[in-house]
């Protein structure tokens, strides 16, 4: 029996049913009954989990793969990133002017970690909280990308490097420059600094933000799926709405695995366009 069909069966309702799978394993301020974020030293258990053990995944076939190149014929795998390394340094390269070490990597690390914690969404809605249910854990949200805490995180990340690198390129005074006189000129310092400031802000924002609600909103679809089998599946209707979950999970995860793709190469293209833009000298 699903977890749909233990809240619906329990009385617990559709409601209750998303608003659990959306609660994360929160340690810290947490409110008791709900286990929401009471305070700001909330923390996200399940999110740092599973970024943290993607990150090791990634890290782990990355260092397997470089140990065991080979120079001849590579196999299908080495094939496989290798292609997708050149997709990112062709990324990079039309889109970054002049030369840093530190874009290409980062481009690349950007785009794998976050694809690997979107693909958490394509597995079954039901299936880990089930199994964190066996160890006590009540609560669990497997993708960390649907965790606004993530996102902000990384495009936060970012938007430290952006400064970092708008100083370093253009110098303090030369920063400065741009919020006192972009983009109308000498006569409008202060529209100048609103506006510039407006701009700059909005970089975290729109990385952090696209990415929260693009996967927020498919997990949310692929949560209303599971409610068809386990609210309407009930004695003879299941020959029905059982066939009918199964036909639109499929196609949302066939639909919803172009999102999580596209979602990461956007999220990697921003990235490296907005540190292309703090490493030119005059905005």
């Amino acid at each position: 029996m699903s977890a749909a069909e233990n809240s619906s069966g329990s009385g617990g309702g559709t409601v209750e049913y998303i608003q659990h799978h959306l609660t994360n394993l929160c340690a810290g301020q947490c409110d008791p009954e709900t286990h929401a974020d009471a305070g700001f030293w909330a923390l996200h258990v399940d999110t740092v989990f599973f970024s943290v053990v993607l990150a090791a995944v990634l890290i782990t076939v990355s260092w397997r793969l470089g140990k065991n190149l080979t120079a001849g014929v590579p196999g299908g795998f080495q094939n496989f990133v290798e292609s997708i390394i050149d997709f990112v340094a062709t990324q990079v390269k039309d889109t970054f002017p002049g030369k840093n070490p530190l874009i290409a990597p980062l481009a690349l690390t950007v785009f794998l970690w976050v694809w690997l914690m979107n693909f958490m969404d394509l597995i079954p809605v039901d299936l880990l909280p089930v199994i964190a249910s066996w160890f006590g854990l009540h609560y669990l949200k497997a993708v960390p990308t649907t965790d606004l805490s993530t996102t902000m995180a990384m495009s936060l990340t970012v938007f430290a490097l952006i400064i970092y690198y708008n100083i370093k390129i253009k110098g303090v005074l030369g920063y400065l420059k741009i919020f006192l006189f972009h983009p109308f000129g000498k006569f409008f310092v202060p529209v100048n600094i609103v506006m510039t400031l407006i701009e700059e802000l909005a970089k975290p924002l729109s990385l952090g933000l696209r990415l929260f609600g693009n996967l927020f909103a498919g997990e949310l679809v692929f949560l209303l799926i599971a409610l068809i089998g386990g609210t309407l599946a009930v004695g003879a209707g299941a020959l029905f709405w059982f066939p009918l979950q199964v036909i639109l999970d499929l196609g949302w995860l066939i639909f919803h695995l172009l999102i999580i793709t596209l979602q990461a190469f956007i999220f990697m293209v921003l990235t490296i366009v907005y540190l292309a833009m703090a490493h030119v000298e005059e905005h």
